[in-house]
This record gives structure tokens, sequence and C-alpha cells, in this order.
């Protein structure tokens, strides 16, 4: 046994539904392998994971109209933000506040 201890800030185990989508860009032709899964957690926002990137947030409608945001975090060009964004704003829907 390892003499390593850990101090847990949290620990928790729940189900969970994650939908698996690949489609192709109409503009960019790129391919998106996304994993996007809900979860009771992050306040209704969905767990949003670029398979091909390893690049993985947290989004909801509001990160969605921050510009320039998803071009940031999955490192895509203007065109292929745009693209991403017009798929995600079907996907994302809107955040409910059932946590609090």
């Amino acid at each position: 046994m390892s003499d390593i201890s850990f101090d847990f800030l949290s620990d928790s185990t729940e189900e969970t539904s994650t939908r698996f989508v690949t489609f192709v860009g109409e503009q960019s032709l790129k391919r998106y392998d996304l994993a996007i899964t809900t979860t009771g957690r992050f306040y209704g926002k969905k767990l949003v994971a670029d398979l091909q990137s390893g690049k993985t947030a947290i989004l909801g409608p509001d990160d969605l109209e921050e510009e320039g945001y998803l071009e940031h975090v999955y490192q895509l060009n203007e065109e292929e933000g745009i693209e991403l964004r017009a798929f995600l704003d079907l996907v994302v829907g809107v955040v409910n506040f059932s946590d609090l």
C-alpha cells in the first residue's frame, strides 16, 4: 500500500446520461465527435467533451453567447466555432436551477 493520503473535497457517484454525436460541419467540413453528458451537477449545464482533442467544457446557454469562448476552449477557428455553436444551441437548452 501507498503512504500517500488524500484530502478529498468531494467524492460521489450518480447516474448520468451521455449522448455521443458525430457530425461534419457544412462549411468547414470539420468532423466533430462529441460526448455530451447530462448530470445533476453544474446547475443544469452540460459536460461537453470533444473526443478528438480531449478538450472538455461545462456549457450552458450563457457560455454559447460569450463571443470567442468555444473557439478558445476547443481551439477552433471562427468558422468552426460558428458551426459548433449552432449545433450546441440545439442540445444545451435552458439551465434549470433545481439544485438550489
